[in-house]
């Protein structure tokens, strides 16, 4: 890799300023949006269950054609349509996130599942089916195998703890799925962020709490500067080059690592952190329509992440900067 992928600490301490002002404008997101998850009240291990195969297929979900569509007159675009089909899904028969019910889902279920109709009367498939169905078996069979199928047994035998320095915390633990096996750990880390929010799991070790780093996450902090690459990494990034595995994990570490600094710096919880970063990055600071180049406009405005253009700007090389840095190029993933 021809050199190590750093962090800039007066960069990080000026974008923390600014990003304590924006989280005062998003709140704290409880996770009982009946569109997409369980409503409160429903019963524990039914909520687990959901969470932890839903967490478990949450990566990428377009790759040649955008993963959205109409559902009953409303339009869901990428994530927020994975959810909504998985709720679609809990509110038929909860018992479909059963582990008896996942060890046995084929391609063609999730396939079927999770595919929606266009206005033009087309139908678009979320990628990659044939992988998250295995994703989905791993997980049931291990869960049947480990822990009698129940999820609530998994958590308890975590004791409360993320990390342990001795024995295993829940983020160790989870390292037994397939699906939560990336060394950055992010399906992980968004698992703990949703069942906390509800109540189910409270962490007593919060020095271990990161955030989920993902694409969205991995763009704003190469545009902010947080991280600084090696010259033949930034070559790759302008070129849009394929990162390999070891140069995507590296830089997602490093991700990590920065934004675990500004939520220190703010005096946060890396998971509210991740609230504001995920909009951000994924609203705002998108790949290819930046509030800084193009105006604050849509939900980037709708969610007061803006006003007259990006509160992010003075502190933000590339809103001076004629090269504009999209984001790594790492295809082959079910990791984000």
């Amino acid at each position: 890799m021809n050199g190590d992928i750093g962090i800039n600490l007066s960069n990080i301490v000026r974008a923390s300023k600014v990003f304590k002002e924006l989280l005062n404008n998003v709140g704290v997101e409880e996770f009982t949006d009946p569109r997409y998850y369980p409503s409160a009240g429903v019963e524990p291990e039914l909520v687990l269950r959901y969470f932890l195969f839903m967490v478990s297929i949450d990566h990428r979900t377009s790759y040649y054609t955008a993963f959205e569509g109409a559902i009953r007159g409303a339009f869901f675009h990428g994530a927020d349509l994975l959810y909504r089909l998985g709720m679609l899904k809990f509110s038929e028969d909860p018992e479909f996130f059963s582990p008896n019910r996942m060890a046995r889902i084929g391609v063609e279920e999730v396939r079927s599942w999770l595919s929606v109709s266009r206005t033009d009367g087309s139908t678009v498939t979320i990628w990659d089916p044939e992988v998250r169905a295995l994703l989905l078996r791993n997980i049931a069979l291990k869960l049947i195998k480990l822990y009698k199928g129940s999820v609530t047994t998994l958590i308890n035998i975590s004791g409360g703890y993320l990390k342990k320095p001795i024995g295993y915390g829940l983020i160790d633990l989870l390292k037994a799925f397939k699906a939560y096996s990336d060394p950055v750990e992010k399906k992980a880390y968004l698992f703990v962020k949703f069942i906390s929010r509800r109540g189910l799991f409270r962490y007593v070790d919060r020095e271990h709490s990161e955030v989920p780093v993902d694409n969205h996450l991995t763009r704003v902090a190469l545009r902010l500067g947080l991280v600084e690459l090696p010259s033949t990494l930034r070559a790759k990034l302008i070129r849009s080059e394929e990162f390999s595995w070891v140069e995507d994990v590296a830089l997602r570490l490093a991700v990590r690592r920065a934004f675990k600094v500004v939520a220190t710096l703010m005096g946060t919880d890396p998971l509210i952190l991740d609230d504001l970063l995920w909009l951000f990055g994924r609203h705002c600071c998108t790949r290819e329509d930046l509030v800084c180049r193009s105006g604050c406009k849509g939900r980037c405005r709708e969610l007061n992440l803006c006003s007259n253009g990006c509160p992010l700007e003075s502190v933000c090389p590339q809103a001076t900067n004629s090269t504009l840095l999209t984001e790594h190029k790492y295809t082959n993933t079910f990791y984000y």
